[in-house]
């Protein structure tokens, strides 16, 4: 509970939330960002500007929020070289399997009122606690 921030938590996702609206009505596009990356790699006229955009803002607002703040970005990455290239696999896998990813499902679909994400939001969070609990506690692996 060390790394609890309900404050910033809140701010962030009220600005996730506004993101999607934003795109939504401007766009007329649901913020998926598998489809939206998906779009960056088989590109279709017209349509690739906002995407490069969009991923572009994603990867800079770390930096941004350094800037603002003084605060350095810290990113730790404790898992080996294996495990990050089949984890990556798997969430690959698993958003083509569910038609989409957990920004597209869980933020859009959900506030749809969507039953399909319902089911596969609820489909990947029981998946991901189930493989935690298993790894941290079952393989005995600490990080």
């Amino acid at each position: 509970m060390a790394n609890f921030t309900p404050v910033s938590a809140l701010i962030g996702g009220l600005l996730i939330g506004f993101s999607a609206i934003i795109l939504l009505l401007f766009n007329g596009r649901i913020l998926g960002v598998t489809g939206i990356t998906g779009g960056i790699l088989q590109p279709q006229r017209k349509d690739l500007l906002w995407r490069v955009l969009f991923l572009s803002s994603v990867a800079m607002a770390p930096v941004l929020y350094s800037m603002v703040t003084a605060k350095p970005i810290l990113i730790e990455v404790t898992g080996s070289l294996p495990t990050l290239i089949i984890g990556g696999f798997l969430v690959g896998f698993g958003a083509c399997v569910g038609s989409g990813c957990t920004s597209g499902h869980g933020i859009c679909g959900l506030g749809r009122l969507s039953r399909r994400s319902l089911v596969v939001t609820v489909t990947f969070m029981v998946t991901s606690i189930v493989t935690v609990y298993v790894i941290r506690h079952m393989a005995g692996s600490t990080s």
